[in-house]
């Protein structure tokens, strides 16, 4: 069934949403779970990290810029999972995109695997703000992983109280998340390493 090897992944899930209930946050958490025997997923919020302004983008940034930034260094691959507000992708999220996207061309995200997964209460799923955060990240020249979106939809009735209730988005989810690790590994195995 899963080919991977058994070692564990080093990755970074990024919550795009700051609300303290937020479904992102929670579904990174039960994702944690799901993967914990081959991956280890460290789950990070965008609370500290301030608007970006180009003035400051010099030695001396934001703790929370630099946190940022060295959690997605240390990190093999990203998993992005996102709400949709007004068509398109938080704030938020795009602010860090823009901080992390730091220096051009040479910054942490650049060759970094990307599994983008967007949610909502509604019946799309958070589609048209994955459109968005695919172009965003591309432009950083990471690597979002190439399948078939990842959107899932009625979120507030597939995870109750913290916990995946519904075995088709496992199934998903995790399927999405080999394909990750798949892209992970080939880029261990690659003598160029990330760097794209």
């Amino acid at each position: 069934m899963n080919s991977m090897p058994s070692h564990t992944f080093r990755l970074l899930g990024i919550s795009g949403s700051l609300r303290a209930g937020s479904h992102c946050t929670a579904l990174l958490a039960a994702l944690r779970e799901l993967v914990a025997s081959r991956a280890a997923l460290e789950i990070s919020t965008l609370h500290d990290v301030p608007i970006y302004n180009a003035d400051l983008d010099g030695e001396t940034q934001a703790e929370g810029v630099l946190r940022l930034k060295r959690a997605i260094s240390e990190s093999e691959g990203l998993v992005v999972i996102s709400p949709e507000y007004n068509y398109g992708m938080p704030g938020v999220l795009k602010n860090a995109i823009d901080w992390a996207s730091r220096p051009g061309f040479s910054s942490p995200l650049r060759g970094k695997p990307v599994l983008v997964i967007t949610v909502s209460p509604g019946m799309f799923g958070g589609v048209r703000a994955q459109s968005q955060i695919r172009d965003a990240l591309t432009a950083t020249l990471a690597r979002p992983v190439v399948r078939q979106q990842l959107a899932v939809p009625t979120i507030d009735k597939k995870l109750i109280e913290g916990r995946l209730v519904d075995p088709a988005t496992s199934d998903l989810l995790i399927a999405g998340f080999d394909d990750l690790l798949v892209d992970i590994q080939r880029l261990r195995m690659s003598p160029a390493g990330t760097g794209g």
